[in-house]
């Protein structure tokens, strides 16, 4: 029984080759083809207050940013630097209940699109390698990893909204139990990005 139920098996096989039933191999997703308009150096500086956390919030009234827009090809793929980004200043500098905070930030950035809503022009992706030291008194410690972000092409605007668990604490130094690598800090803000920059994702 078990070879005459083999051997069907195989016959019915053959049969489905011979007329051209078998199954195809899935067709991959094409690659989506990223424009930005117009491309090239950008400057950003935020609207609003730029707010970092790590067990307190920190506020930064201040925050700039410069770097590149460029097009780009793939699922998800970069479509700009963050060359240098700043966090408050000698004058506005970002403060919270423990007292002033300083920003030291290692950059480049990279900016990622991942998807693009045509019909409300707003793309969705991340900003990563972010990576940033952070001190006040005598607590000094690094947040690294990447941070939720969308970018609306009719305000100009990329919002950063990153989630706990992206970014993470490295390396404190004298901050007890406040700041400790268990700490899952956030990193939130909204930017004005120059030029009216449009940026658009579509499938060839």
């Amino acid at each position: 029984m078990k070879q005459s139920l083999a051997r069907a098996a195989v016959a019915a096989g053959t049969a489905a080759a011979a007329f051209g039933l078998t199954v195809a191999p899935a067709t991959a997703v094409p690659s989506t083809v990223w424009t930005v308009t117009p491309p090239g150096p950008y400057t950003a500086k935020n609207v609003g207050n730029v707010t970092l956390a790590a067990t307190i919030p920190m506020t930064c009234t201040t925050s700039t940013a410069a770097g590149t827009l460029a097009n780009g090809t793939g699922n998800p793929a970069p479509v700009a630097t963050v060359d240098t980004i700043t966090f408050g200043s000698p004058a506005s500098p970002c403060s919270s209940v423990l007292g002033n905070i300083s920003v030291v930030t290692g950059t480049p950035w990279t900016v990622v699109a991942s998807d693009h809503n045509a019909s409300t022009g707003v793309t969705t992706g991340w900003i990563d390698h972010v990576h940033a030291t952070l001190s006040f008194g005598a607590c000094r410690f690094t947040v690294t990893g990447r941070a939720t972000a969308t970018y609306t092409n009719s305000t100009g605007v990329l919002a950063v909204r990153s989630t706990a668990g992206e970014l993470a604490v490295r390396n404190p130094v004298n901050c007890g139990t406040l700041v400790t690598t268990a700490t899952r800090p956030t990193f939130r803000g909204d930017y004005l990005v120059s030029g009216g920059r449009q940026v658009v994702g579509s499938q060839p």
